[in-house]
């Protein structure tokens, strides 16, 4: 899939609206192939946009866990160190 979408799910603090839409922006830029669209495509593919953030927002407030919530700092930390090891 597309390395720039994060997991959103089981954070504190949880997912912001902006985080939700730039992963949705992610994923259908990925689908359909255009980084922007067209103007002949560009009321599809907001439409496109909206309607999976609103999946992507109503998956993520039903879903549960019995995890505590990890925290937000401490895994961008933990990514840092990954991307350094890996292009070190």
């Amino acid at each position: 899939m597309c390395r720039n979408i994060k997991t959103l799910f089981n954070f504190d603090p949880p997912a912001t609206e902006d985080e939700i839409h730039a992963s949705s922006l992610q994923f259908v830029r990925k689908l359909s192939g255009f980084n922007k669209p067209s103007q002949a495509n560009t009321e599809a593919f907001n439409l496109a946009v909206e309607e999976v953030s609103n999946a992507a927002r109503r998956l993520l407030f039903s879903l549960h866990t019995q995890a505590p919530a990890r925290d937000r700092a401490i895994e961008a930390d933990k990514a840092r160190e990954r991307s350094r090891a890996r292009f070190a």
